[in-house]
């Protein structure tokens, strides 16, 4: 398999995606339009990359990214339960891969190409992930040649749902449908010199009658060329929006990955992730004092985020970062070997048990800001935009030295009580009073970004890492 643009992969491509659109599955969120015409039932092809939230098994149901309804029977594109393609088109028409999709920090690109007309049965269905054709599949049934799909058809169309059911979780960018064609991979994207799959302009391709090309550029939420299912294929095939608001654009994309919360960091913590893996409910139950990390760990430069602490545990809050992810259920962050913790109900910012520094306290709606210089082996932290400690930076085990050589943004509680953090690595979940990018232009911020400091994204990286 092709790399892709995911955490380990922070390679620069000649062509930029701006926007994504975060959905969330606990919030039911989701795109729909009904043609005013039939298009080509017989031949067409969806693309899209999309960045997975929790995964489909943590939730014990299918997640679709792109289906049609009518009388009741839904045809498409999920992810299984089992965190597989799941492909349907026709009663018992289907394919099922046997790869498994089940990284939570990288973006997939997956092109979904029908021809029903095909004489050749396997050529009728095909998948494509990450550039390459999928081939091995756990089932392969196909439709009937010449099988009218419910998909261009003036039926529903859904993103990102099914039939009030099945809500897709994480990022969606660049989604296509072209009416009429039957198109590869490479229609879509290319290879690089190192073999990393990346999106292209596809701005020029022949859409067709129902085809359209979501690129999330709009905040609105009425379907129209303002709104965030704007269509900009030039059909003006718009989509409306449910349960999404201009919070859930986001500039976290297929060509610049920022850093969420790893939800596959959760055996000991057990905590609730949400929004696209930025939002946190840490564990409220007997014997959870453990923590969470981000996904983009970090060993030179420095860095910036912001956490706002939208309910407290108690005040039992603790949030820093971690050279690991947890190896107990009775670990505390800033207790543990080399861990940092900002505690809330005491104000103490703790590493490896010892209190660096008695800083403010902090409680709900406070927003903490860190800035992390590894260059130097210092911490500086906010409150609502006021630098703590004097100003002074804290000193810090060189990243080098700790078990893993990297640091990674975490959150968790330290007396078995839940509180609710909202992450912002630069495309926040919650609304921004002010704005501010960092030096690169990348971010949106409550508080100014310090000078030579950057947010977490593989843009950056590629830079300072």
């Amino acid at each position: 398999m092709p790399l892709i643009l995911g955490t380990n992969s922070i390679k620069d491509t000649g062509y930029d995606v701006a926007n994504s659109l975060r959905f969330d599955r606990a919030s039911s969120t989701k795109l729909e339009r009904t043609p005013g015409s039939a298009g080509n039932r017989r031949t067409f092809t969806f693309s899209c990359w999309f960045k997975l939230g929790n995964l489909a098994s943590s939730q014990s149901d299918y997640y679709q990214i792109f289906g049609a309804t009518v009388g009741g029977v839904n045809e498409g594109l999920f992810i299984s339960d089992a965190d597989q393609f799941y492909l349907y088109i026709e009663n018992d028409g289907r394919l099922i891969t046997n790869q498994k999709l089940r990284d939570t920090s990288a973006w997939y690109h997956v092109v979904m190409a029908v021809d029903t007309t095909n004489s050749t049965a396997n050529n009728r269905l095909r998948l494509y992930l990450n550039g390459s054709e999928i081939t091995s599949y756990a089932t392969r049934n196909n439709p009937t040649q010449n099988y009218d799909s419910s998909v261009n058809n003036t039926s529903v169309q859904n993103i990102g749902e099914r039939q009030n059911d099945d809500y897709f979780d994480g990022y969606m960018a660049e989604v296509v449908m072209i009416d009429g064609q039957q198109l590869d991979a490479t229609s879509f994207g290319e290879f690089d010199d190192s073999g990393i799959w990346k999106p292209i302009d596809v701005s020029g391709l022949t859409f067709g009658t129902n085809g359209f090309y979501l690129e999330f550029k709009e905040s609105g939420t009425s379907a129209n060329a303002s709104g965030l299912g704007a269509d900009t294929s030039g059909n003006t095939h718009h989509f409306a929006v449910t349960n999404l608001a201009a919070t859930d654009q986001s500039t976290d994309t297929c060509t610049n990955n920022f850093c969420t919360l790893n939800s596959l960091d959760n055996y000991l913590q057990g905590a609730t992730f949400s929004e696209g893996n930025i939002k946190l409910v840490t564990y409220n139950g007997s014997g959870k004092t453990a923590w969470s990390t981000g996904t983009i760990g970090v060993s030179t430069g420095k860095w910036y985020w912001e956490v706002k602490v939208s309910s407290t545990g108690n005040d039992f809050d603790t949030i820093g970062f971690a050279p690991s992810v947890t190896t107990s259920a009775s670990a505390i962050l800033g207790d543990t070997t080399n861990s940092v913790g900002w505690h809330g109900y005491n104000g103490q910012f703790r590493k490896a048990s010892s209190a660096l520094a008695t800083l403010s306290t902090y409680t709900t709606n406070d927003i903490l800001s860190f800035a992390l210089d590894l260059d130097n082996n210092l911490i500086y932290v906010y409150k609502n935009g006021s630098i703590q400690n004097s100003g002074n930076g804290l000193a810090i085990t060189a990243a080098a030295s700790v078990s893993s050589g990297f640091y990674y943004p975490a959150a968790g509680t330290n007396d078995n009580a839940a509180g609710t953090y909202e992450f912002n690595f630069g495309s926040p979940s919650f609304a921004i009073s002010s704005g501010n990018t960092d030096g690169n232009g990348y971010g949106n911020f409550e508080y100014a970004v310090p000078s030579g400091y950057f947010a977490l994204n593989t843009k950056n990286l590629a830079e300072y890492g």
